[in-house]
């Protein structure tokens, strides 16, 4: 069977641009997943950082530090990355092309590119929808969050703090992640699971694009090896889906000529593919014990409303304190962090150790290892708190008294089938 031109081309630049994109980034690593270690993303590594901060100077000015830490995977970083993968990946398919151009077809090629990006693209949908099968990824909205002003939120905030607020949807979507990443297990149903995979993955695009978050590019190249999956069964589903005509079957070969070790490859490629989804899993439940809703909470955990304020013996409305020490809330959440809410609404956050025998808790700010403040508490019941101690040379004494946190709508929006109008007086 001879390929077209257009054909040739387009799979020779595919191979080598997602074979340097899987190893640049996460997705190889997600394949070459071992317990307790990883293929890092070579991207960041030498000598692949090295050629992008290089491509980032001299070709497009760029002299200030590139950043590739943290939660956003499109920083300048990473585009320059991608445009340098890119044009490596032209003149590699323009010399690939020249060299071989008696070549017809890449039959047996393609079979073993196409396992790969099923694995590859399988891994990712684990990786992602474990993540929201065993709800980590979104969060559950924190104290600090139910307090804010909404009209202080980015996008992004708003996006990660509606998933998160309803735990149904986000195991939702993860479940249709997840089931997309297993019908790519087996050749029989990975058009199937493509199509799955591509219908979850343009909502995590558009939802990217929309609401700013920083994976605008794995999802796209995730949402195109979809595609690619789906490439040599296009005019099969146009004919049934548009045409309404009976197709063949898929005329995909299999891995190997004899039917005992294609039954051999298919038992590998299903043990290896639930492999990896139970590797994700195991990451998920580790994210969800360790700083999901499986953490531990602080011991004084509650939005705490300020109800006396006296700073060296004086008491005194907030406002007219210094603008650190105007609180109206103390909040505990994570037992290793604490907030003041000043009565503007901004926050001032730090790092507490609550001994709880000994009724005292000692704070600590930012990167500072000279600043120290400390307090005594005295818990009256659960609801009422008192705090006594010194920070900045002052002597603070508060009374406290706890939020319900049912008050809250945002906690307190069950599911109903019959819903109350929304309409003023109702």
């Amino acid at each position: 069977m001879r390929w077209s031109l257009p054909t040739r081309v387009a799979f020779r630049f595919s191979v080598v641009y997602f074979g340097l994109y899987g190893f640049a980034t996460q997705v190889a690593g997600g394949v070459l997943l071992l317990p307790g270690f990883a293929v890092p993303a070579l991207g960041t590594e030498w000598p692949m950082r090295e050629i992008t901060t290089w491509c980032a100077r001299h070709l497009f000015g760029v002299d200030s530090p590139l950043l590739y830490r943290g939660n956003s995977g499109d920083t300048l970083f990473f585009w320059v990355q991608t445009f340098w993968l890119l044009a490596v990946a032209v003149l590699a398919t323009a010399v690939w092309s020249w060299a071989d151009r008696q070549r017809d077809s890449y039959l047996s090629l393609h079979k073993w590119f196409r396992l790969s990006v099923r694995f590859g693209l399988a891994a990712q949908m684990f990786y992602y929808g474990m993540a929201k099968v065993i709800p980590t990824q979104f969060p559950s909205p924190a104290l600090v969050t139910l307090v804010e002003r909404v009209g202080n939120l980015s996008l992004t905030d708003v996006l990660w703090i509606s998933i998160g607020a309803s735990t149904p949807y986000q195991i939702f979507t993860g479940c249709a992640e997840v089931l997309g990443g297993l019908l790519l297990l087996t050749p029989r149903t990975t058009t199937l699971g493509a199509l799955v995979c591509l219908a979850s993955l343009i909502q995590v695009f558009v939802l990217n694009m929309t609401y700013d978050f920083g994976l605008k590019q794995i999802s796209f190249h995730l949402m195109l090896m979809s595609v690619i999956l789906l490439a040599p069964d296009l005019r099969r589903m146009a004919s049934v889906f548009v045409l309404d005509r009976a197709v063949e079957a898929s005329g995909q070969p299999p891995l190997f000529h004899t039917a005992r070790a294609n039954r051999l490859a298919l038992l590998a490629q299903v043990v290896f593919g639930l492999y990896l989804a139970a590797m994700f899993a195991g990451i998920s439940v580790r994210q969800w014990n360790s700083e999901g809703g499986g953490a531990p909470k602080s011991p004084l955990y509650g939005i705490w409303d300020v109800e006396e304020l006296s700073i060296d013996g004086e008491v005194r409305s907030p406002l007219m304190n210094d603008y650190d020490r105007r609180w109206r809330r103390v909040i505990f959440d994570a037992p290793q962090r604490m907030a003041f809410q000043r009565t503007d609404d901004s926050f001032s956050r730090y790092g507490v150790s609550i001994d709880v025998d000994g009724h005292t808790l000692a704070l600590t700010k930012g990167s500072s290892r000279d600043w120290k403040a400390g307090f005594s508490f005295e818990r009256q019941d659960q609801n009422r708190l008192i705090l006594d101690g010194t920070m900045d040379g002052y002597r603070i004494h508060m009374r406290l008294r706890r939020v319900e946190l049912d008050t809250f709508r945002l906690l307190n929006s069950p599911f109903r089938w019959i819903r109350p109008s929304d309409a003023p007086g109702t």
